[in-house]
């Protein structure tokens, strides 16, 4: 997927614009109402949360040994472990896996990873068909379009939208109910099941004791394609790794109520190895892909704590943001409050100026993020670094040393306000309320805010009190 996150603004002006967008975004409110139900239904939530921070800290701490641990348990079982150092290198040693086993059909299961690779299009123009299983990715696959929600690609499109696309693609007459929809895409999927060679998938979490990979599906795609090819490539980023079955039952009580409102995924999956001589099912080759592109870039500094993210999409369904623009708007694989983070990151912050900006600061995405990354607070790093490296406007950086010149000097910052409080009231309407401010038309064009109740600053108005 290519880094579009210089366009943020225009993009999300786009979004902001666009009336079936905004019908599609208004179902994100049902992931967050679903979360805080079965958080009220599961009791001291905020120390599951304390223990799920605590187990990712763990695992970054020592994260070289971790992943050593896992290599080895996982070698033992028969699995190949593979190291990308990018994206490009993703797709390169898959397309080698293809052609060591002569693999011309890759079915997957949803994978952000692959998208940080562009997989799909490397994949098609080295001759392996790839055919996305889970329901929301297959319709993005179909559209041409890369997913905007981590755990629900298609939340910004409507039914109509996907019966339309079907009708199209499909060649059938257009359906209108959900079920039947899905039942359609369930009738085109199955002979790419069965017919498939390679099956390719993420991997929520990897077991370092045990060398296994965690897969959490509500679809029952990824049992499919982790059993029913003989090659089986779940690809998954260095930071997935924790030490013990004991944390990933932790993380599992935190994943599918932060994510999607549920006590549990419809399917669990805990893969350890290839097919043995006893098995019925499973892959005949099993080949697990670690991936850094940028991420031990993070390790040891001041954002390691972005780390620890599960990738549960709980940040964005409470983000005020993301619910106006969608996540194409952020313009790479993730959007959201964890996406305007992780992609100025691991894309470089050069090219991505406007997304940490794309937060109103609320703080909501702290509030619900399940292993309790503070993520306003990074934001808010990463602002400063903007600032530093001479990267904002020259007119922001100007404002922001004249406003700390005069912060210096509390008798010119007491003129100063005294002269803004009465020039926003000479321009407030008939109702009271400011339309607009020079030089700050961004903030004002489409929202009203109250004029001064009076002439006074807050400094005047509470000396006047403490006289009384």
């Amino acid at each position: 997927m290519q880094v579009h996150s210089m366009h943020f603004k225009a993009r999300a002006a786009a979004a902001i614009a666009d009336a079936g967008l905004q019908r599609g975004l208004a179902k994100v409110d049902g992931f967050a109402a679903r979360r805080a139900l079965v958080v009220r239904e599961f009791g001291d939530f905020e120390s599951l949360r304390n223990e799920g921070a605590e187990i990712r800290d763990r695992s970054l701490a020592d994260l070289a040994a971790w992943i050593e641990r896992f290599e080895a348990e996982a070698t033992r079982r028969g699995v190949t472990v593979l190291y990308a150092d990018s994206g490009e290198e993703i797709a390169q040693l898959v397309i080698d896996i293809c052609r060591r086993h002569g693999l011309g059909k890759a079915i997957k299961s949803k994978s952000m990873l692959s998208e940080e690779a562009r997989l799909n299009e490397a994949l098609a123009a080295a001759g392996v068909q790839p055919v996305e299983t889970d329901l929301g990715e297959y319709v993005c696959q179909l559209a041409g379009e890369p997913p905007s929600h981590i755990i629900a690609p298609i939340i910004h499109k409507t039914k109509e939208d996907v019966a339309l696309l079907f009708e199209r693609k499909h060649g059938r007459p257009r359906l209108t109910e959900a079920e039947a929809l899905t039942r359609e895409a369930r009738e085109m999927l199955r002979e790419h099941f069965l017919s498939a060679d390679l099956g390719i998938s993420g991997g929520n979490f990897l077991i370092a004791e045990t060398g296994s990979v965690a897969l959490v599906t509500n679809e029952g795609n990824g049992r499919m394609v982790t059993t029913l090819p003989r090659v089986h490539v779940a690809i998954t980023g260095i930071e997935k790794v924790v030490p013990t079955l004991e944390d990933l039952s932790t993380l599992m009580r935190l994943l599918p109520r932060s994510a999607t409102g549920q006590t549990i995924s419809n399917y669990f999956s805990v893969l350890t190895g290839p097919k043995g001589a006893a098995d019925l099912d499973g892959p005949e080759h099993m080949y697990v892909i670690m991936v850094d592109n940028g991420r031990t870039n993070l390790v040891g500094s001041d954002m390691q704590e972005m780390l620890r993210c599960i990738r549960c999409g709980a940040c964005m369904n409470h983000c005020p943001v993301y619910q106006s623009v969608g996540g194409h708007a952020y313009g790479w694989v993730y959007p959201g409050p964890m996406g305007a983070i992780l992609t100025p990151m691991l894309m470089g912050l050069e090219n991505a100026l406007d997304l940490p900006q794309a937060s109103t600061f609320c703080g909501a995405c702290a509030e619900v993020c399940p292993v309790k990354i503070a993520l306003p607070e990074l934001l808010r790093k990463l602002r400063e670094r903007q600032v530093v490296r001479g990267l904002r406007p020259w007119s922001e950086r100007l404002g922001l040393r004249a406003w700390s010149w005069l912060a210096q000097h509390p008798s010119l910052y007491a003129m100063a306000t005294a002269i803004g409080v009465r020039a926003l009231r000479a321009i407030r309407n008939s109702d009271g309320m400011i339309g607009a401010i020079p030089f700050a038309s961004g903030w004002t064009r489409s929202r009203f805010m109250p004029a001064p109740a009076s002439g006074g600053t807050f400094r005047a108005l509470y000396a006047k009190r403490g006289r009384h």
